[in-house]
């Protein structure tokens, strides 16, 4: 009997073991979306605006919907992107699915995917721009190095501004 006893207990400790390994898990981020859990996400517009004015930090904002089959392919580029990503640390960052009462973040309209960039001096940079002539601020997967470029003029000329 005490052979059965602890051959049961040599079989259920690794068990929990691994139990335990799995709890340690890094929590997903849910203000992340799917854009990346190692960027520290913004909740709201608002408090991305606080954020940004006490780092001294440039704002980037992402317009997408969940269902877009164009946002959906954009975040996976997005948030696949090692660059992107070290790049992003560099900004207070938000991502919303719904518009704000901010109609400065519509240069152009309401379309998704949109990527727009605020200076700490509340200035949207609307000189820092996508590709696209028809919808200035949007981005495909394919322009993922463009977007690098942006980001990192964004940077830049917050500096050399400053």
């Amino acid at each position: 009997m005490t052979r059965w006893a602890v051959f049961a207990l040599l079989i259920l400790l690794p068990c929990n073991v691994s139990t335990q390994r799995k709890e340690r898990k890094k929590p997903v981020q849910t203000f992340s979306r799917g854009w990346g859990d190692d960027i520290s996400w913004a909740p709201t517009y608002d408090e991305a605006l606080t954020k940004m004015k006490e780092s001294n930090k440039p704002l980037m904002v992402i317009h997408h919907l969940d269902d877009c089959p164009h946002s959906q392919a954009l975040r996976k580029v997005f948030a696949e992107s090692k660059d992107i990503q070290r790049l992003a640390k560099d900004f207070v960052m938000l991502n919303l699915l719904e518009e704000t009462s901010d109609e400065n973040l519509a240069p152009d309209g309401y379309y998704v995917p949109r990527i727009i960039f605020i200076d700490p001096s509340m200035t949207v940079r609307d000189d820092i721009t996508g590709k696209y002539i028809n919808h200035k601020y949007s981005y495909e997967p394919e322009d993922l190095d463009f977007l690098a470029e942006n980001m990192i003029r964004a940077k830049i000329l917050l500096h050399s501004e400053l």
